[in-house]
């Protein structure tokens, strides 16, 4: 799965080349305008009145810049960041560490935020709320409470599945913002943006072409953008244009519309072996050999948003865009059920 070059999570190594390529602040920041301008006035309002910023939660697909916003907004504020994640957090004892080592101010970025163990949301509860931490010494009668108090410091919040986060964890956050997908023109010049940082040449067509095929997720962008890199150093003129950028990408098995190997082979699958469906959950997993909860996060969110294929109660159902993508007429049996799901 880590493999795959669609993939919009992290691969090993790659955190410390996305660190060159991040903006640095919101001027720089590309896209999710909304975002930027209500985060402009809060971070603008705060350092007026000499406050920490209200806590704020980040949601959306991976690779959409929640990692580069928390740095962005430490920067604003003229503050230190410390970065850990859910997982990371095994135990109230570590969380207690983190907290009692931040300044007045700081900015503490707790990414996928939805795999916080309970122990330890309940003692991120009264850290947010009233900035005090709340420390049991001994045990059974002798035991009794401390109350320790903490700098006013900003939580950002991460995840990747907001429906996931409990309701006391996500009504103490102030500010909620959700990050859309990006748009070719902004991936492009995001492309654009990174390739001068990289120092390579590039037309504004070879931009595009990456751009279109990045499923609207700058890390992936950026990725392909180093891959075609290399294709254009070792097997043309060092110059990225289309040719080379779709060249480039093919030679990776990535198609025009941004599909991989393993998204054309679910689909191809359902087509072939299922008449286009409808198909359950678990079947597609054991036919591909992928698990269920990869397919459901991983490879459907882009299909539907390409039209090639819906969820329904009975199962999974390919649509005519990807019968014509793949240059498969289907059957009149499945037309008809496929008009009765529209209708």
């Amino acid at each position: 799965m880590d493999d795959r070059m669609v993939t919009t999570g992290f691969r090993e190594g790659e955190d410390d080349q996305e660190q060159n390529l991040r903006p640095k602040t919101l001027r720089e920041y590309i896209g999710q305008e909304s975002v930027k301008q209500n985060l402009q006035i809060s971070i603008e309002a705060a350092l007026k009145r000499r406050e920490s910023l209200d806590h704020i939660l980040l949601y959306g697909p991976p690779g959409l810049g929640k990692t580069t916003l928390a740095g962005i907004i430490a920067s604003e504020m003229g503050q230190s960041i410390r970065i850990t994640s859910g997982p990371a957090i095994e135990r109230p004892g570590d969380l207690a560490s983190i907290l009692t080592n931040l300044a007045d101010g700081d900015v503490l970025f707790i990414d996928e935020i939805h795999r916080l163990s309970r122990a330890v949301e309940e003692v991120l509860y009264p850290a947010m709320e009233d900035y005090a931490l709340d420390i049991m010494i001994g045990k059974g009668p002798t035991a009794r409470s401390i109350r320790l108090d903490l700098p006013h410091f900003t939580l950002v919040g991460a995840t990747t599945r907001a429906g996931l986060l409990s309701a006391p964890l996500r009504d103490r956050f102030g500010i909620i913002f959700r990050l859309e997908m990006y748009s070719p023109s902004e991936l492009a010049q995001i492309v654009s943006r990174s390739a001068g940082i990289l120092n390579v040449e590039a037309r504004q067509d070879g931009i595009l072409e990456i751009a279109r095929r990045s499923r609207g997720t700058p890390r992936l962008a950026n990725r392909m953008l180093r891959r075609v890199r290399d294709y254009a150093q070792i097997r043309a003129d060092g110059i990225i244009t289309k040719e080379v950028a779709d060249l480039g990408l093919l030679n990776l098995e990535v198609d025009p519309l941004g599909l991989d190997k393993l998204d054309r082979t679910m689909i191809l699958t359902m087509i072939d072996k299922f008449d286009g469906g409808p198909v359950g959950l678990d079947t597609l997993s054991a036919m591909t050999g992928e698990d269920a909860s990869t397919i459901e996060d991983v490879y459907e969110p882009y299909l539907m948003q390409l039209g090639f294929m819906m969820r329904t109660p009975r199962g999974r159902v390919v649509m005519p865009a990807a019968y014509a993508h793949f240059g498969r007429t289907p059957k009149a049996t499945i037309q008809e059920d496929q008009e009765q799901i529209k209708w």
